[in-house]
C-alpha cells in the first residue's frame, strides 16, 4: 500500500512536533536543575558570609515546618514555606546592612530604617529565579508584613499577605526572641509565647497563632527548640564529607513531586493536632 504525499507530510510533521516537545522538555529539566543549584549555591554563600544568619534561617525553617504540618498544608505548600524560610533574610547579606546588624548593639532610628530594606533587597536577589519559584520572591518580600496592615514594605493586610510569609512571621519572631542576636539578648520560650499571643490578630494571622500555641503543637515547638538550640558549629567552618550529627545540609529538589489529591488548606479549617 502506497502512502500519499499528504500522509507522509503529516507523519513527518508529527515526528518533528514530538521531537520539538521532547527537546523543550529536556531544556526545561536542565533549567530546573540550574535553578535548584543556584538556590543551593546561594544558601552556601549565606553560610560563608554570615554563619549567624545561616543557622538562624535553618532554625526558622524548622519552626515553620512544624506549624505548616500542624495546619494541614499540602506537601507542595510546605516545600514553598521551607524555601521562603531559608531565604527570608538573604537581603541582609549586603555590605551596608551587614555592618549595622553585626557591629551595632543598639540600633538608631536611621539604622532601623536601613534594616527594613532587607525584604525588598532579598526579593531583588531572587528575581532571576522567579520563573521557577514565583512564591519564593513574594514570600521573602512579604515576611515583615503584619496582619493589621502595619508591616512593611507594602503594608499588606490579612490574607493579602502570602501564606508562606504569614507562617514565617511567626517562626521568625519565635526564633528572634529565644536566640541571642547582636542587638538583642535571647529570652525564654514563655516570653516568646506571650509576645506571639499579644500579636494575635494584629501582627500575626490569628488562626495560625491558635494552631502554633495549641498545647500538643507547642510541645512539638519546644522539642524542636531544644534540638535546634544545640546547633553551634559555624556553617562556614564545615567541610564537605565531614560527619555531621546535628545541623542539616539542604538539597533542593529540582524534579517536581507528584500531584497531591487535596488542595491547599487555609488555616482555620480542620488540622492535625498531633503527629
Amino acid at each position: 500500500m502506497r502512502l500519499s504525499n499528504a500522509s507522509i507530510a503529516a507523519g513527518s510533521t508529527a515526528i518533528l512536533g514530538t521531537a520539538l516537545v521532547w527537546r523543550q522538555f529536556q531544556e526545561r529539566q536542565a533549567a530546573e536543575r540550574m535553578a535548584a543549584a543556584a538556590l543551593e549555591s546561594l544558601l552556601r554563600a549565606i553560610d560563608a558570609n554570615d554563619p549567624d544568619t545561616g543557622i538562624h534561617v535553618r532554625r526558622v525553617a524548622e519552626f515553620a515546618l512544624v506549624l505548616a504540618e500542624e495546619a494541614g498544608l499540602s506537601r507542595r505548600v510546605r516545600r514553598s514555606i521551607l524555601r521562603v524560610a531559608l531565604f527570608h533574610d538573604v537581603g541582609k547579606i549586603h555590605e551596608a546592612l551587614f555592618d549595622i546588624i553585626h557591629d551595632v548593639k543598639h540600633l538608631t532610628p536611621a539604622e532601623r530604617r536601613a534594616v527594613t530594606t532587607h525584604p525588598r533587597r532579598g526579593a531583588d536577589v531572587l528575581q532571576p529565579l522567579a520563573g521557577f519559584y514565583p512564591d519564593l520572591q513574594q514570600g521573602v518580600l512579604a515576611h515583615h508584613e503584619r496582619w493589621n496592615g502595619s508591616g512593611y514594605p507594602r503594608g499588606l493586610k490579612g490574607q493579602r499577605i502570602p501564606l508562606a510569609a504569614r507562617v514565617i512571621a511567626i517562626a521568625d519572631t519565635f526564633d528572634a526572641v529565644t536566640h541571642r542576636r547582636q542587638y538583642s539578648d535571647g529570652r525564654s520560650v514563655e516570653v516568646a509565647r506571650q509576645i506571639l499571643l499579644e500579636g494575635r490578630g494584629t501582627e500575626f494571622d490569628p488562626d495560625l497563632i491558635d494552631i502554633f500555641l495549641l498545647p500538643p503543637v507547642w510541645d512539638r515547638v519546644l522539642a524542636t527548640y531544644r534540638r535546634v538550640s544545640r546547633w553551634r558549629e559555624p556553617f562556614a567552618s564545615r567541610r564537605p564529607g565531614r560527619r555531621e550529627t546535628n545541623v542539616p545540609d539542604i538539597i533542593f529538589r529540582w524534579r517536581p513531586g507528584r500531584r497531591e489529591g487535596r488542595a491547599q488548606r487555609e488555616p482555620g479549617r480542620p488540622h492535625r493536632a498531633t503527629r
